[in-house]
């Protein structure tokens, strides 16, 4: 449409139209919220992503002087959460503490009824943690290449747990076993919680976790600690060596925890969200939690976040050719 060609009142009321909707926007954002907001949270409560999220959610009722309810939608690797938050309105009432399985999915699912970047409005990446190889004190081994020698000499017999199909502690596995060319059997649950719990009773043998789900099982001696997925050492884990130091290929592999809306979220209204968050996780009490779990801290802007979901995707995609798993 070209505006010249139209009426001196057509073009006033086409501009008083458009400052009608800012003002809007701006006032639904001010506004915001009025009502109890939704975090949804893909895995079952316990988990690495639940605590997290739920001491997010602490945080911002404070903030917001309305409830911000944490509800567990378990499943499917994320894709039964991610789904329900795609088709939620826009209206800022529901949101998503979301993990890297939610960019490992459009490669490891060849069929889904959502985009994971289209469908959902970037507020920030909160943070992110490294894994950590750790086994059940049954198992008896003490180091990577002890279980690469079991697994070798015992094809198909242990057991590794994910908390879903698609997760990065999955894909995590899957490369691990390609890496050492090792035969061993994949275990998905509904989240780190179980998933753990079965890992606690010998169940399954090991299990590539978020620092975050296993430090207080490590801490106790519950769990053995093999080697961590990272480039370096972490603080809250001194005495694990990285899979470098451990002797073996270097190997890398870490999840993720960020903020999405439904897509179409007003400007106003994510600038609001992003905000109130962001001053959050810059609280020495909030960055002090996340590091102590074993957290980094990024708490990026929406438009870092956007081009970190899409790096991501490019990264895992080759990572899923290289493995070989795939979901129907």
């Amino acid at each position: 449409m070209d505006l010249h060609s139209l009426s001196g009142a057509r073009r006033t009321w086409l501009a008083c139209a458009g400052l009608a909707l800012m003002v809007a926007g701006a006032a639904h954002a001010e506004g915001f919220p009025e009502k109890p907001v939704k975090l949804v949270v893909p895995y079952a409560a316990g988990g690495a992503t639940d605590i997290v999220a739920r001491a997010l959610a602490e945080r911002l009722t404070l903030a917001w002087h309305q409830p911000v309810v944490v509800e567990n939608r378990p499943g499917a690797g994320t894709t039964l959460a991610a789904d329900m938050v795609a088709r939620a309105p826009a209206d800022g009432y529901t949101l998503y503490m979301t993990t890297s399985a939610h960019a490992i999915s459009g490669s490891m699912y060849k069929r889904l009824q959502y985009d994971p970047i289209k469908d959902f409005t970037p507020i920030t990446l909160v943070t992110t943690v490294p894994l950590v190889l750790v086994a059940t004190p049954s198992l008896r081994v003490g180091s990577v290449s002890g279980l690469v020698e079991q697994a070798r000499q015992r094809p198909g017999k242990i057991a590794f747990a994910s908390p879903g199909n698609g997760t990065a502690q999955h894909l995590a596995g899957e490369l691990f076993k390609a890496m050492e060319q090792v035969d061993m059997m994949h275990v998905p649950y509904k989240g780190d919680a179980p998933a753990i719990t079965d890992l606690l009773a010998g169940q399954v043998q090991i299990m590539f976790a978020t620092t975050t789900a296993v430090l207080p099982q490590i801490r106790s001696g519950k769990l053995k600690p093999l080697a961590l997925a990272n480039r370096q050492r972490l603080a809250v884990l001194p005495d694990v060596p990285t899979f470098r130091e451990a002797g073996t290929a270097e190997f890398e592999a870490a999840t993720w925890f960020g903020l999405l809306a439904p897509a179409r979220l007003p400007a106003p209204l994510r600038q609001q969200i992003h905000g109130d968050v962001a001053r959050i996780v810059a609280t020495p009490q909030m960055k002090q939690k996340l590091e102590e779990l074993g957290g980094e801290v990024n708490n990026s802007t929406p438009e870092q976040f956007d081009r970190f979901m899409r790096a991501e995707q490019g990264k895992w995609a080759k990572a899923v050719a290289l493995s070989g798993a795939r979901i129907d």
